[in-house]
């Protein structure tokens, strides 16, 4: 299914230069029918098994729209998405084949999660990010401290600067989780379009994933569960929200800027959000930097969006990191117990 509607999709605006009401027409109308797709599998899927618990994987269950509408299905009281549902899902599947069915072992439930928040990639110490560095001729600072590296970020990010942050085991799946990432102040209207054409160097109104402390999505966000591996998106509730004036004519782009909450970086047109929930079992220095944030300003969320840049895939080495940071306007480096500024 995926690859049909991508097809249809560039087929529609290859030849055109910047997109237009038509576009978002087409866009919207494949979404709708993915979701409606989505719903039925769902509900036929619950009542065949005769269960209230819904697994889902695939590429599509990377869908995190059509995912966060099956939260309100009346037959459905747990759903859980495999992290890489797409095609790198299939190494783990043949992995777990052998391991179960071939090896004949018990398989035994997990709790809170066999994946371990999805950090299961490689990760390079404190020798190889110096020796990255050094090579680059980079100017840096060591932070001795993890409380001290973080709260130096957490400034950072409050003075409206970009971050790259590297760090840890890279994450498997297409999703950067707080170990790849590059991060922002989601309360900042000009961070959405900042990231993404100095940074990301794609279209402006791509939006950004807030990762939100768990204990506090519900002061920002309508989702009645955990949200760890970012498919799921939900509404920003009521009191966050800011009303939109309808601007003169029909410019979409002028639309899609406006101010819709005061998480604005992070809030869709329909006022809706795909989140990450930061929780204490997973990524203890990622949930410290998010706390350090948090007294700051008052606001225990980021903007988390994955440390790569348009038509590439995630970086995963420190030289990966460096040469991303230093080809885009990326402000500061945080690599490992290392930070380097770009003034620098």
């Amino acid at each position: 299914m995926n690859k049909i509607i991508s097809i249809v999709i560039l087929l529609f605006v290859v030849s055109c230069d910047q997109f237009e009401q038509e576009h978002a027409n087409l866009a919207y109308a494949i979404q709708k029918v993915t979701e409606d797709i989505v719903r039925t599998w769902a509900l036929r899927a619950l009542q065949l098994s005769g269960s209230r618990n819904l697994v889902m994987a695939g590429g599509v269950a990377l869908n995190s729209v059509a995912n966060g509408k099956l939260l309100n299905l009346p037959q459905l009281d747990h759903l859980w998405i495999q992290p890489a549902a797409g095609d790198d899902g299939g190494a783990l599947g043949a992995a777990l084949a052998v391991y179960y069915i071939l090896n004949g072992r018990e398989r035994q439930l997990i709790k809170p999660d066999a994946m371990q928040g999805a950090y299961l990639g490689p990760a390079y110490g404190s020798q190889s990010v110096l020796h990255a560095l050094q090579r680059y001729k980079l100017d840096f600072i060591e932070m001795q401290d993890e409380d001290a590296l973080c709260v130096q970020t957490a400034h950072y990010l409050a003075e409206g600067k970009i971050i790259g942050w590297f760090q840890g085991r890279m994450e498997y799946g297409p999703r950067a989780l707080g170990n790849r990432s590059i991060l922002g102040d989601p309360r900042n209207p000009e961070m959405q379009q900042k990231i993404n054409l100095s940074i990301k160097f794609r279209e402006s109104f791509r939006p950004f994933a807030p990762s939100v402390l768990a204990e506090d999505a519900h002061l920002f966000f309508d989702l009645p569960v955990a949200s760890p591996y970012m498919l799921l998106v939900r509404e920003v509730i009521q009191e966050r929200r800011k009303p939109v004036k309808p601007p003169a004519g029909e410019a979409l782009m002028e639309r899609l800027r406006q101010s819709r909450s005061d998480i604005p970086a992070v809030t869709h047109v329909d006022y809706s959000a795909r989140i990450q929930t930061v929780d204490k079992d997973f990524n203890s220095r990622y949930r410290k930097l998010v706390e350090k944030f948090k007294e700051l300003t008052g606001y225990g969320m980021l903007i988390n969006t994955s440390f790569n840049v348009k038509d590439e895939p995630i970086v995963c080495t420190p030289d990966d990191a460096i040469r991303c940071f230093l080809n885009t306007e990326m402000d500061v480096l945080v690599i490992g117990d290392f930070i380097v500024r770009k003034e620098k």
